[in-house]
């Protein structure tokens, strides 16, 4: 998808007029050009080389990266949501350089998304491209379109999970996973 920098730019002028304000007041003159570039950032962000490493001695125990730290947006309403990933997976001839799980978790959040989706597609595409015995990803985020509109419930955390592999058929490495995610 590439971005058009012009046609975010006026949409964003159109926004602020439609919610009462002036696009050329000192403080706004600005933002869509802002808002323009931002995208362009994600858009950069969002491509990766998934660099793999097929000699690796045989490891074959989970290797899990907790705390993922990311931000995305609300489909439904375009406000953020943020929190941690936290991502598991169980190699068998691939390991991955551990930089780019993080960046996985990135390229997925950084668009209008949710939660439940975002949580799928990273999964789904650590699955493909590793090819692991198992995967394993937990999300916990904090939605502002529930926590500043609506019902108004803040810090509140939603939490969604996608298992693949053996992380979905043993029970014994689920709990694993789970118990290592909560930290106890």
């Amino acid at each position: 998808m590439a971005i058009d920098k012009e046609k975010i730019k006026q949409a964003i002028r159109l926004f602020l007029e439609g919610i009462g304000e002036d696009p050329d007041r000192e403080g706004l003159r600005e933002t869509p050009e802002r808002v323009a570039r931002m995208w362009e950032e994600f858009e950069r962000i969002r491509t990766f080389d998934m660099k793999l490493f097929e000699e690796f001695g045989g490891y074959n125990e989970m290797v899990l990266v907790k705390d993922i730290r990311f931000y995305s947006l609300c489909e439904h309403h375009l406000l953020p949501f943020f929190g941690k990933v936290h991502i598991a997976y169980i190699p068998d001839k691939k390991i991955s350089g551990l930089s780019k799980l993080v960046r996985t978790v990135r390229a997925f959040a950084l668009r209008p998304q949710v939660q439940e989706r975002l949580t799928e597609e990273i999964a789904d595409f650590l699955e493909r491209e590793l090819e692991p015995k198992g995967v394993g990803v937990v999300i916990e985020a904090e939605h502002l379109c529930m926590s500043m509109r609506g019902v108004m419930s803040p810090e509140h955390l939603t939490v969604t999970s996608a298992l693949r592999g053996v992380f979905l058929k043993d029970i014994r490495t689920r709990e694993e996973f789970l118990k290592l995610v909560k930290g106890k």
